[in-house]
């Protein structure tokens, strides 16, 4: 039963941060509108148009990767019975991974760079595990 829910907890920990963190930055240009022409629904737009994109533009994409690092990890956290730490740090360390592609991939400033690796994955992993251990202590699972 523990390693039922242990895994249940990491593949729903990780669907649901994916699915929030593509929410997110699906919501950025409601929020923050990008310059007429720039199409991001395309790798090649986004590649094309990151040039022209101010600060604002980078707000959601740093929440979402954040936001959804933590929710992967609180849900993991939550659900999960067996070795929680060591499960949070490993999707923390996923989701870093994922974002160091992105980040060799698209030509964004060298400041969000920074930003979203140091801050959005391994320490927004450690607060969710922090706040799911605080709702159920580690000896009550």
């Amino acid at each position: 039963m523990k390693i039922a829910r242990t895994i249940i907890g990491i593949i729903a920990g990780v669907s649901i941060g994916f699915s929030v963190n593509m929410s997110i930055v699906n919501l950025g240009p409601k929020f923050f509108p990008l310059q007429e022409g720039i199409n991001i629904a395309t790798e090649e737009g986004l590649k094309a148009g990151m040039p022209y994109m101010k600060p604002e533009h980078f707000i959601a994409p740093f929440l979402a990767h954040a936001i959804g690092t933590l929710v992967a990890t609180f849900l993991a956290a939550l659900i999960a019975v067996h070795r929680r730490r060591n499960i949070t740090r490993v999707i923390s360390k996923f989701f870093l991974a994922a974002g160091a592609y992105m980040v060799r991939i698209f030509p964004s400033p060298m400041w969000f760079n920074l930003l979203d690796l140091i801050v959005a994955y391994i320490p927004m992993g450690m607060l969710g595990y922090t706040l799911a251990t605080n709702m159920i202590p580690e000896e009550n699972v």
